[in-house]
């Protein structure tokens, strides 16, 4: 080794500290250090001691040499003994005993050498560089201590790359909040309760009253009545406007990952868990989050639930202590969450907790007076989506027609109606004579079929409706021209239906074809 202990901390300390991308100045170092030391492979490693375990940072081989471990768990014996160190190792597994024969074990020393300079900044030890090369008895004191010159600068430059890493994290967290934010904020800032002085005045109402408390509200109504609107007004006309609005979908998150999504948890809490994170709870901090399909959540996550909603408090999984939040809940289901918890479905103390102000939001078919306005709405913004510079007229008579049909999709499914108009009409009247495949002369045909019997129910209206489209679907319910694609319903809204209204299906489907074949 022709090189003075001075010109070596010279060159050894520009090429480490050249970058604060780490890996780059191990690069730089490892191509440096090769000149003056036997050397297959570099190691920098850091104990971290929320894990218990030695954590690499960086590996670089001069071929395809395989690194050891990201990450590998120490027993207390060796990790006590390895937070002692404090010169540079010679490991040679031939002359180790005790818990350096452990580590030699745990690091897969067997055949090769390794040379380590534990780091410490401070006094504290952060990690460790470890030099490798295959054979045994490589290294000699003399490498020791040219190696030791060093310490400092390296551990300077893990210690920087270190707090480097922990700003961008904090970056990339604070962007990642601004782009959540915003994205919320741009999608229900502006949005329009269309019958806010109609069909939902009686909620609009309530909306109102509650909107300046922070109680928490339950808001209730079949699936596609517009819950979600109903939460942004009672959040965008609250104190906390300025403050986030986070929505959950409880039942879109699969079982093994809901308490970490509305928790967060901590580093190293499971695998993969190499950063802590915070869960929806922390992130509408000042603000609002909204549940959306609370009958959906698993039994532990109602438990953490229900501590929120007493305690306004968290607990990150695998945290040790409670984290309060400042926050609303607004949640909503279209489910019977009593009935669910006569079921054992549903916890009673959460359930009471809920509902605290429960708001019932209609469906469509009962606030038909809506219809026409949420028509030509959908006709203006799919219009705009799907880049038809003019939207398209209504034809006349095509208001009554969609005010004459009972919606059982409710909202969700006037809006796909009027995008699959758009589609097939794109210049030209829009007459909405899809509704029904047989319709012609502008009013439900089962409707028709039954005046002479005298007036229906609205029950009644639906049922002959949904058997006379069976018959045209040959039982079939789901796929193409099956009778919820007729009706332009999600399946399991009409099985749904069909259930209330006790029209068989299933099994007992061959009675439609059977009643195709005899008409």
């Amino acid at each position: 080794m022709a090189v003075t202990k001075d010109e070596f901390f010279r060159e050894a300390t520009l090429k480490i500290c050249s970058s604060l991308d780490i890996k780059v100045a191990i690069k730089r170092a490892f191509d440096y250090l090769q000149k003056h030391f036997p050397l297959d492979e570099i190691y920098l490693d850091i104990l971290d001691t929320q894990l218990g375990a030695i954590r690499r940072i960086a590996h670089l081989a001069k071929g395809k040499g395989k690194a050891a471990e990201k990450i590998t768990p120490l027993p207390d014996q060796v990790w006590e003994w390895a937070r002692s160190l404090t010169a540079p190792l010679i490991f040679q597994a031939r002359d180790l005993s005790g818990p350096a024969q452990a580590m030699a074990a745990l690091i897969k020393l067997k055949g090769f050498s390794d040379l380590s300079l534990p780091l410490r900044v401070e006094g504290e030890l952060i990690g460790v560089l470890i030099l490798r090369v295959q054979g045994e008895g490589k290294y000699n004191q003399e490498h020791a201590d040219l190696l030791a010159t060093v310490a400092d600068p390296f551990a300077l430059a893990l210690a920087n790359a270190l707090s480097y890493q922990e700003v961008l994290r904090y970056r990339d967290i604070l962007l990642d909040d601004n782009r959540f934010l915003n994205r919320e904020l741009l999608s229900n800032a502006g949005d329009e309760i269309i019958g806010s002085n109609s069909g939902l005045r009686i909620v609009m109402e309530m909306a109102r009253q509650v909107a300046p408390l922070s109680n928490t509200v339950l808001l209730m109504g079949e699936t596609g009545t517009g819950k979600e609107l109903i939460a942004n007004a009672i959040h965008f006309a609250s104190p906390r406007k300025d403050g986030p609005l986070i929505k959950v979908n409880c039942g879109a998150i699969p079982e093994s990952l809901i308490d970490s999504e509305l928790f967060g948890h901590e580093k190293g809490a499971f695998t993969g868990a190499m950063a802590g994170k915070r869960g929806r709870f922390e992130r509408a901090e000042g603000g609002t989050i909204f549940l959306d399909e609370i009958g959906e959540l698993p039994p532990q996550a109602q438990v953490r639930l229900l501590r929120v909603l007493q305690n306004r408090e968290i607990e990150r999984v695998g945290g040790e202590r409670a984290i309060p939040v400042d926050i609303r809940v607004i949640a909503a289901t279209h489910r019977n969450l009593e009935s669910m918890v006569s079921q054992n479905r549903f916890r009673e103390d959460l359930w009471f907790r809920l509902n605290v102000f429960p708001i019932i939001v209609p469906p469509l078919r009962q606030r038909k007076e809506d219809v026409p306005a949420l028509t030509r709405h959908f006709v203006e913004l799919k219009s705009q989506e799907l880049g038809i510079a003019i939207p398209p007229a209504i034809a006349p008579g095509a208001l009554e027609r969609l005010m004459n049909y009972s919606w059982p999709g409710n909202v969700r499914e006037l809006e796909n109606l009027v995008e699959r108009e758009l589609i097939r009409h794109r210049e030209g009247l829009l007459a909405f004579d899809s509704l029904l495949p047989d319709e012609k002369s502008g009013e439900l045909q089962s409707v028709k079929d039954a005046k002479e019997d005298g007036p229906l129910n609205l029950d009644q209206i639906v049922t002959l409706h949904i058997v006379k489209v069976l018959k045209l679907a040959k039982g079939k319910i789901h796929g193409p021209g099956g009778a919820a694609e007729l009706l332009g319903v999600n399946a399991n809204t009409l099985r749904g239906r069909m259930d209330k209204l006790g029209i068989p299906y299933g099994r007992k489907m061959n009675v439609w074809n059977q009643d195709s074949q005899a008409s």
